[in-house]
């Protein structure tokens, strides 16, 4: 795996990592990814319909300006690159390398895009940044989104929020374009963690993953930061603050086309922990060649019950209160109004007067 040539890239350890044979991408999707994806190929002809109307994009210029004005991955030119790349295919038994390029661009990034056929595009901010085994798990990750086929999907949410701000002037054209960006963007949002967990199975090494979700947040201070004390910001944001938080992080996260960093982080530090990459590291997961099996309804099942165990164990303030209303506590409506007004705990004599001392105390009292 190592080339001892490379005198460069030395520190990348000399160690052996277990290869998947014929993995099939839904033994690392999330559940909320993974539904959405088989439901998506269970229907007859979606995907040549879907590229069909996709016609118009502009893959054949996309390739082009890539080829043109940026560096692509080889033998020849970021030797160290296209040595992980091979090494994360080989991994992943991806069966076919998917070209990489190297683009002049210091903000770190990386993305797998193409309609016809996968490309890899990093940054040479990402480059700069990350050290050997930071840089494995990324390359592993982009190397998932093009074994789950989510190259498309994320080619399409690029042309279709360019084509929003065009035509943001024409009354109402807007709107439906919105509407289906924001429903890409919460999908890949689920894709990207789909992807982090690629990048852990491609690199096995969840350290380098960590340590490579803080540099993307932080910058490269790495010995200025800890990974326990990064963690524990994502239990903060979670647990912290009331429903009006809960509601600001919805808004806050609805543009973004990625989770969170923190979120990220612990998402996949949990499921390292899990039975479920224990057993894909004991070579127990699912085949690609089972996936025309695959039923959608377990599928959804399988989705639904995640997301009511997210809802049951979450500790942020609105799951909470869903979780109660869920559990037959109380009524929705009652609830959200004690919460956001402070009416549960002091009566209706004591909800009026809070509100009296809040039109005393002013918009410059921090408790109003």
């Amino acid at each position: 795996m190592t080339d001892s040539s490379h005198t460069s890239h030395e520190n990348v350890p000399s160690r052996q990592r277990k290869r998947f044979v014929g993995i099939s991408s839904r033994a690392y999707e999330h559940p909320a990814d993974r539904s959405a994806l088989v439901a998506l190929r269970k229907l007859s002809g979606f995907d040549t319909v879907f590229k069909a109307l996709s016609g118009l994009l502009p893959e054949r210029s996309l390739r082009l300006l890539f080829l043109s004005d940026s560096v692509r991955v080889s033998d020849a030119q970021f030797v160290h690159l296209n040595d992980m790349l091979r090494d994360a295919c080989y991994i992943l038994d991806l069966e076919k390398v998917p070209p990489m390029y190297v683009t002049q661009d210091p903000k770190p990034n990386a993305m797998c895009i193409g309609l016809d056929e996968p490309i890899i595009v990093v940054t040479t901010g990402l480059v700069e940044l990350l050290d050997e085994e930071e840089m494995r798990a990324v390359v592993g990750h982009e190397a998932g989104h093009a074994l789950s086929g989510h190259a498309v999907y994320r080619t399409i949410l690029l042309f279709l929020t360019n084509l929003a701000l065009k035509v943001a002037w024409i009354p109402l054209g807007n709107v439906a374009i919105m509407a289906i960006v924001t429903a890409l963007r919460e999908w890949f949002r689920k894709s990207e963690l789909s992807a982090d967990r690629a990048g852990l199975l491609a690199g096995q090494d969840l350290q380098a993953s960590m340590r490579g979700l803080m540099k993307i947040a932080g910058g490269n201070h790495l010995h200025e930061m800890n990974v326990d004390a990064f963690l524990a910001q994502a239990d903060e944001y979670e647990k912290g603050g009331d429903l009006r938080d809960s509601v600001l992080k919805i808004l806050n996260v609805l543009p973004r086309s990625h989770p969170f960093t923190t979120v990220r982080a612990a998402e996949l530090k949990k499921w390292s922990e899990s039975r479920d990459y224990q057993r894909i590291m004991d070579g127990h997961y699912p085949r690609r060649d089972e996936d025309k099996d695959t039923s959608v309804t377990d599928s959804f099942r399988e989705s639904a019950s995640h997301y009511a165990d997210s809802v049951r164990t979450s500790k942020d303030p609105l799951m909470k209160l869903v979780g109660d209303i869920a559990g037959g506590a109380g009524d929705l409506g009652g609830k959200l109004r004690d919460k956001f007004t402070g009416g549960g705990s002091a009566g209706k004599g004591g909800a009026t007067g809070g509100s009296e001392e809040t039109r005393r105390s002013g918009p410059e009292d921090p408790e109003s």
